[in-house]
């Protein structure tokens, strides 16, 4: 007798262990949120908890193993990734501004240099240059969706700062992404010894074509395929419009080289209100509201896999652990650094915490990292993609803890003008 759940019915094992990781993922996204930190620090932690169950019990059932799961916590994070791109637009970004630009600029480039300069000082000698690089890329990300909610409840969202926080976050992304791209595309060109400079450059001019041809023609598409779109007469059309748009760019998005979830994230960015907007008054519902339920549904079997993932008993040895306190204490240093680029009248250390959190997009980087192969073998091995998840879930708790004591420390402008008014 077992606890795997497993029957000789391969469809009442997956829907049992699916009932687990479900009701397991909003346990402890519950637990987190009742001691203020993000849900998915206590999805990750669920993970790690269930993966130790199984390596202490074997008749605990291997979570990470299951087809059905691994599908499922995939397209979850495709539709998390177009969730994503439906927060901003195209001109939003541009609008943004030269601070968040160089806010950006400096949150990708000095994470991403420390994280390499970390990475090379504590894996042994010979480790690929590869491995270092990826280590690097993995702090560049930055999770807009937990600064954000810290924002809102500070009343802070309209700050300065807070709208230089989510505009370089959303640049963020875009530069994240890429070089996501680039350094993928250089373990690949990597792998046989030297550098293949043809098929680096076709893979990187794809790429970035892609990415052009996006945010460029996409726009122009979007909204005529959506006026086509409201001629149907069937009920419920928004949705399955919308998500066969995002998963076609997603796919074609990877056979531009690209991860699919780049593809998503550019379907959401180009699909503005204005293209919508007749439909989901047709529908009584915005695109956004229809979308939330799927991201709360799928993308928490992602973070929870994620965690189940590593390896609790090498997270925990002194090297590993050592490993991941100092990336997430570097990855704190480079985004805390990037604050100082929103310019002197702002209060840096706001917009510098605002950056810290990797949240999910840092963990989909690592997952893109688990499954590149250098040489025959995984480039993140299990030390080190323990160490990284390790670094993340620490900057995830650090960042709205420091961005909360930020902005209690040092009240805004406009907070203290309407302290002397009321006096």
């Amino acid at each position: 007798m077992t606890l795997a759940l497993l029957t000789a019915d391969p469809l009442s094992s997956a829907l049992g262990l699916l009932a687990l990781l479900w009701l397991a993922a909003k346990v402890g996204g519950e637990l987190a949120i009742r001691i203020k930190v993000p849900a998915v620090a206590g999805e990750l932690a669920v993970g790690l908890a269930m993966a130790a169950l199984h390596r202490q019990f074997i008749s605990f059932p291997d979570v990470t193993v299951n087809v059905a799961a691994d599908l499922l916590a995939n397209l979850g994070i495709v539709v998390l990734m177009f969730a994503v791109g439906l927060e901003s637009t195209v001109p939003q970004m541009l609008k943004s501004g030269a601070a968040s630009l160089r806010v950006a600029f400096i949150g990708v480039a000095a994470p991403m240099a420390l994280g390499l300069g970390g990475a090379a000082l504590m894996l042994p000698k010979g480790t690929p240059f590869g491995v270092n690089l990826f280590i690097g890329a993995c702090l560049c990300a930055t999770s807009i969706g937990i600064s954000a909610q810290v924002l809102r409840e500070k009343c802070a969202a309209n700050t300065p700062e807070g709208r230089i926080i989510v505009g370089a976050a959303v640049l963020d992304d875009i530069l994240g992404l890429l070089v996501l791209v680039l350094v993928s595309a250089l373990v690949r060109a990597s792998g046989g010894g030297g550098l293949p400079w043809g098929s680096l450059a076709r893979t990187l001019v794809l790429a970035l074509g892609f990415l052009a041809a996006a945010l460029t023609l996409g726009r122009w598409v979007t909204p005529r395929l959506f006026h086509l779109a409201n001629r149907l007469r069937s009920e419920q059309v928004l949705l399955p419009m919308s998500l066969g748009f995002a998963f076609l760019l997603a796919y074609l998005g990877h056979l531009a080289g690209l991860a699919s979830i780049v593809g998503a994230y550019a379907a959401g960015l180009i699909l503005e209100p204005a293209h919508v907007r007749v439909l989901e008054e047709r529908e009584l519902h915005s695109l956004e509201d229809l979308v939330h339920p799927l991201v709360s549904v799928m993308a928490p079997l992602f973070f929870l896999l994620m965690g189940a993932k590593v390896d609790v008993s090498t997270l925990f040895q002194p090297k590993t652990l050592l490993f991941a306190l100092l990336l997430a204490a570097v990855g704190v240093l480079g985004k805390w650094i990037a604050g100082y680029g929103g310019g002197k009248a702002l209060r840096a250390s706001v917009i510098g915490w605002g950056m810290v959190p990797r949240g999910e997009v840092g963990l989909i980087f690592v997952a893109a990292g688990a499954q590149l192969m250098l040489n025959g073998a995984p480039l993140l091995s299990a030390p080190v993609q323990a160490a990284i998840v390790g670094a993340i879930l620490l900057t995830t708790l650090a960042g709205p803890i420091g961005l909360a004591w930020a902005l209690r420390a040092s009240p805004s402008r406009e907070a203290v003008r309407g302290g002397h008014q009321g006096s």
